[in-house]
């Protein structure tokens, strides 16, 4: 009974034309070319070298598309028990009529051609979209982006701010904020003119959140003075190193400066809480960084308190931090719960997180999900799953326990699939 109306509500839930909120996507190379950009996502990667596959053999300079993907699949026996293989047989499935179980050293070849195939085809990012059920993406920009040369209506600007909150001390990263934003900064005064107009730029081209992501120590405070940025400022351009002290009182007259800008110019601020980068730096290629349990969001109650105008969606890494998350997004009006970021995108956490947050969270502040993608394939699998994954809670926690109609979880299921990300980033 259950696992029928779940199929049935789940059924319902992919006619939804979807927008995804957070993605990796380049626009002006949105769709793969062959099956190397699928299966150099890092997930795959990383997986094959936790399973025995030495790095060198992953990241040998001057390997071909269909080298490295032989190669990849070799490790696919070793994983094919995991979620992200599942994405990859699927998405083969949906986009290039596969139809074996596994992909293995016997039909690979045959897969990749016939994929190369389909890629290759002039409308495949509209395919890919229309088939995926997507109708528009958020981005991740660079604060230099200059946003030209792609639909801004179809892929949604988004600035993310980690280099200047985090590496303002490197000389690259300052010389890129002096071009990009027009101004020779030398204090604070000038810093928050140029980090200004980095917004009035984005407003400019349609852009509908500011991000970042955000290591366990960080903790963001208003610094007391100017000056005390002035002082640090002045060290820096005169060449001298900053110590952790000096990088703090910068990095959180940014991140605050980001903040206030976020107020005037009415954005989303995207919190992504937690992340430890270079735990294992003989790791891949984006195959280094973990979460880190010691971060609490209690280092933010200044932030939420001080800024009630901001709407915050917060992604957090680890269960217990999900459990943290449920109570702020109950208590503060501006915490919104967003989606099941990177670690905790599998479905035993999903479903877990999700039956935590329909059950406490008020309908309103939940975006359902984002794909995280660097390539547009990969929205028809995680989609799917996060769908299976939220109709066995509707079925099973509101339609059964609580004896809803199966209208009333579809139109819930609905408005945390797309009605949220709609009211929230004013899309």
């Amino acid at each position: 009974m259950s696992e029928l109306l779940a199929q049935r509500l789940c059924d319902e839930l992919t006619k939804l034309v979807l927008i995804d909120p957070h993605t990796h996507i380049n626009p002006h190379s949105a769709a793969s070319k062959t099956l190397a950009d699928i299966m150099g996502y890092h997930y795959y990667t990383e997986l094959a070298h936790s399973a025995g596959m030495s790095k060198w053999r992953i990241e040998e300079p001057g390997l071909t598309p269909k080298e490295k993907v032989g190669r990849l699949v070799e490790y696919l026996c070793h994983l094919d028990n995991t979620i992200q293989v599942n994405w990859l047989v699927e998405l083969c499935r949906k986009f290039f009529g596969f139809t074996d179980d596994r992909i293995t050293p016997d039909n690979w070849e045959a897969l990749y051609d016939k994929s190369a195939t389909k890629m290759a085809e002039p409308d495949w990012e509209d395919q890919c979209l229309k088939q995926s059920g997507i109708e528009r993406v958020f981005l991740t920009n660079d604060f230099d982006d200059p946003l030209t040369g792609f639909d801004t209506q179809r892929y949604i600007p988004c600035l993310r701010t980690d280099d200047l909150v985090f590496h303002l001390t490197k000389p690259e990263v300052r010389a890129r904020l002096t071009k990009s934003s027009h101004v020779e900064f030398n204090d604070a005064a000038s810093l928050r003119k140029a980090i200004g107009n980095l917004f009035d730029h984005f407003s400019k081209h349609g852009v509908r959140a500011c991000a970042i992501s955000l290591p366990p120590s960080f903790e963001p405070k208003q610094v007391d003075s100017d000056e005390q940025v002035n002082r640090v400022l002045r060290g820096i351009f005169a060449g001298r190193e900053s110590n952790s002290d000096e990088q703090t009182i910068l990095s959180r007259f940014v991140f605050w400066t980001l903040a206030e800008f976020c107020v005037e110019f009415k954005l989303p601020f995207d919190l992504m809480i937690g992340v430890n980068r270079r735990v294992y730096p003989e790791g891949v290629f984006q195959g280094q960084d973990l979460f880190d349990q010691r971060v609490s969001l209690i280092q933010y109650k200044q932030l939420f308190n001080d800024f009630p105008q901001v709407t915050f969606p917060v992604s957090v890494l680890a269960a217990a931090s999900n459990h943290e998350l449920v109570s702020y997004s109950w208590i503060f009006p501006n915490v919104v719960t967003n989606a099941h970021w990177w670690y905790s995108n599998t479905p035993p956490y999903i479903e877990l997180d999700t039956r935590a947050r329909l059950t406490a969270v008020p309908r309103n502040k939940q975006i359902g999900y984002y794909s995280d993608m660097y390539k547009l394939e990969f929205a028809w699998p995680k989609f799917s799953m996060y769908r299976e994954c939220l109709s066995r809670v509707l079925a099973q926690d509101f339609v059964i326990a609580r004896k809803w109609t199966e209208d009333q979880a579809l139109s819930l299921g609905r408005q945390v699939l797309r009605g949220n990300v709609e009211t929230i980033f004013g899309v």
